[in-house]
């Protein structure tokens, strides 16, 4: 089986998943979804941390990646975030992202229990083996307390539709790691804005990116740049997004990225519980971030 993998690449916003009245609200949701597709953005990457996947029913999941999928027309690729620490709930979601339409799903390595190496291992083989979907591994220790190692990372690569990572590890060193592992064909996205420069400076291909909620069409030309090679441009924009990749993370994300574009009128400033509303010492950074980066006044 083989996969165009050259249609991951660039800038994937990690998609909020607007509320409104304790419910999804999918009318926002794709008003945003076509602003962001306006705006240049390369795909989109629903149901993600940033999309509170822990929170969603099964139901919504379902409206959130159908929604997804119908406003990119097959335009630009939709990654659906289908992992869980329950392998058999993670086959089964990334089974329908796939009934759904999805081009691809993001898997998260299994938080709370804290598998082997070896646990991993069998746990993504098993998804893997359960759909066509190209996969790619979600690694990111600091939400999961698991950190996959290239070793593991390199045997997964084997697998014909295990095909990239989203790297949140902020290890710079594990782009060429896993590189000279799993292959110069190993789609490497970075999952960590503030350090996408770097990470594509060493191989990576692309961010699934928090901060191209806010600004997607400056996140694009920032990813453009650096796949063409371009890095004294890339450094100014990402020197110019640099106060926003780090206020979005003022606290919890996706509470700041919310308040963010609810300032910008794009959805209600809603989380869900357990996730606080936004402090308003965290709002007022978040605004002068914006208005740094000249996305508001």
């Amino acid at each position: 089986m083989t996969y165009d993998l050259a249609r991951f690449q660039g800038s994937f916003p990690a998609v909020i998943t607007p509320f409104r009245d304790g419910k999804v609200d999918i009318k926002a949701f794709e008003a945003f979804l076509e602003w962001q597709m306006a705006e240049g953005t390369n795909g989109f990457v629903p149901c993600g941390t940033t999309g509170e996947s822990p929170n969603l029913s099964v139901d919504e999941f379902s409206a959130v990646v159908s929604s997804a999928v119908k406003v990119a027309k097959g335009k630009v690729p939709v990654i659906a975030g289908t992992g869980s620490n329950s392998t058999q709930h993670a086959i089964e979601t990334t089974q329908l992202a796939q009934k759904l339409g999805a081009a691809a799903a993001l898997v998260v390595t299994p938080y709370y229990n804290r598998p082997t190496q070896e646990g991993l291992y069998l746990h993504f083989r098993a998804i893997a083996e359960a759909t066509k979907l190209p996969i790619f591994i979600y690694n990111i220790p600091g939400r999961s307390a698991v950190d996959m190692t290239v070793d593991t990372m390199a045997r997964l690569s084997r697998l014909a539709n295990v095909v990239g990572v989203k790297d949140a590890t902020a290890n710079l060193q594990r782009v060429t790691q896993q590189r000279l592992a799993c292959g110069p064909d190993f789609v490497q996205l970075s999952g960590e804005d503030g350090t996408a420069l770097a990470f594509n400076a060493h191989g990576g291909v692309g961010c699934i990116s928090v901060t191209a909620n806010v600004a997607p069409r400056l996140c694009a030309e920032f990813q453009a740049a650096t796949l063409a090679g371009d890095y004294k441009k890339a450094r100014g924009l990402h020197e110019r997004l640099m106060p926003l990749h780090e206020e979005l993370f003022c606290e919890t994300s996706p509470a700041p990225v919310k308040y963010a574009l609810s300032v910008m009128g794009k959805c209600e400033p809603l989380c869900r519980l357990p996730l606080a509303p936004l402090s308003e010492a965290s709002k007022a950074r978040v605004r002068a971030a914006l208005t740094k980066a000249g996305l508001t006044n």
